[in-house]
């Protein structure tokens, strides 16, 4: 019983922190997981999709070499930026998965990238990629899926610690977002944070830190983007508000290098 009482008070004290940590877009809201648990929760959250071959067919990365060459350099570009947090901790293993039909891309704790090669043949040049890549990346270095996390499981994960019966907790929860990729929806605050983050990760690289609007206007003027939509909600005003920190700054322009991402496509099948 005192067991039992003193797991309730943490839980009244933790639900009392979290609100008051959650009000500052800039202040990583509160998180009842640790950094390690962001890295087990990403392991086997990866090992489900690598295990789902029907559903994702992972492109090898010895037979396309070449192309997680470029997009490799690509992330190892925004990592050596010293902008993102947990750059030299989490694993940021990426993944080209092969799905022309899908537009989308996804990221999940402990630095695992996802993207389908029909987002990367959908974009025009590296700046708009790696706007995207940056927004994903700024979601895992923002901890935003455990944060939602905490929300879902986190009392009963935490009563599962307390209680000694958490083993099995992470390969459960990760089967299940692997298999229903909707429960990775962000609210509208981690997607604000993440376009930020894009801009400010890339405005320390060559490439324009404007990538992300950009591919914003894309997704305006061709409305076949549900999939990235479902996972990512649109909002009016996101262009402007990438604008606005791309000028907050100091609007430097940097390349978008169509040659060089067009290279990078040819190398897919």
């Amino acid at each position: 019983m005192k067991k039992i009482n003193f797991v309730l008070l943490i839980i009244v004290s933790l639900s009392f922190l979290g609100l008051s940590c959650s009000k500052n877009e800039d202040k990583p809201k509160f998180n009842l997981f640790s950094v390690n648990d962001d890295m087990e929760f990403g392991k086997q959250f990866d090992a489900e999709i690598m295990s789902s071959s029907s559903e994702f067919v992972i492109l090898n990365e010895t037979t396309y070499k070449d192309a997680y060459n470029y997009i490799n350099d690509y992330k190892t570009k925004l990592l050596n930026t010293g902008k993102v947090d947990y750059a030299k901790t989490f694993s940021w293993k990426v993944r080209i998965i092969h799905n022309d039909t899908t537009i989308n891309a996804f990221a999940v704790p402990g630095g695992y990238l996802y993207f389908y090669t029909g987002l990367i043949k959908a974009l025009d040049n590296e700046s708009e990629f790696t706007g995207v890549m940056a927004h994903e990346m700024a979601h895992v270095a923002r901890r935003h899926s455990t944060a939602q996390l905490t929300k879902a499981y986190g009392i009963e994960l935490l009563l599962g610690m307390l209680l000694g019966n958490s083993n099995n907790q992470w390969v459960t929860i990760a089967a299940n977002m692997a298999s229903g990729l909707a429960s990775l929806q962000f609210s509208r605050t981690d997607e604000f944070e993440a376009d930020k983050y894009s801009v400010i990760y890339n405005n320390e690289t060559e490439w324009d830190a404007r990538g992300v609007a950009e591919f914003f206007r894309k997704m305006d003027a061709q409305p076949f983007f549900p999939v990235f939509l479902s996972t990512h909600p649109a909002d009016k005003d996101r262009i402007e508000r990438v604008n606005n920190e791309w000028k907050a700054l100091g609007e430097k322009v940097g390349n978008t290098n169509e040659a060089s991402y067009s290279q990078f496509v040819s190398k897919l099948p």
